[in-house]
């Protein structure tokens, strides 16, 4: 009789997240690209130097989430406050081999709802100091581009 692993390979391949103490840990700058029609920036957006316009700075660790980053965008843009409104998270980093950036579609968020990737951290998703976090903003009335994913809790 053969064993079997019921270990799947998603499981292998998730590394164990280190708990970050912040009281000890030196919190990193999180440069932060907003938009509010729903769509995240172009990735050539941020190329040769530039950035967006739409900058919010903020100090946090590689533990926060995308619930906690969600408050935190609330707190600077009110009418993002509204129960419905939808986040979508990418991460811009910079291509090594081109030089170009790339957008990394992480998760999404819905003020005033619990949802799966409310817990997702920034180093779950292998986010490096260095890369921006560009988050679409859509409001309650509108409905988000297909490219966004939500999946229900």
């Amino acid at each position: 009789m053969a064993l079997e692993s019921r270990i799947t390979q998603e499981e292998i391949k998730k590394e164990p997240e280190k708990p970050i103490d912040r009281e000890k840990t030196c919190p990193l700058l999180l440069r932060v690209f907003t938009t509010n029609n729903g769509r995240h920036h172009r990735a050539d957006e941020f190329a040769r130097g530039n950035v967006p316009s739409s900058e919010l700075q903020i100090y946090t660790w590689m533990d926060a989430t995308l619930k906690e980053l969600t408050s935190l965008v609330k707190e600077v843009y009110p009418e993002a406050r509204k129960k419905g409104t939808h986040f979508s998270f990418a991460i811009v980093f910079p291509e090594p081999r081109t030089k170009a950036y790339r957008l990394k579609d992480i998760g999404s968020t819905i003020s005033g709802r619990k949802g799966a990737d409310d817990s997702m951290t920034l180093q779950s998703q292998r986010f490096q100091i260095g890369d921006y976090l560009d988050i679409a903003i859509t409001p309650p009335n509108r409905v988000p581009p297909l490219s966004t994913r939500m999946r229900p809790f």
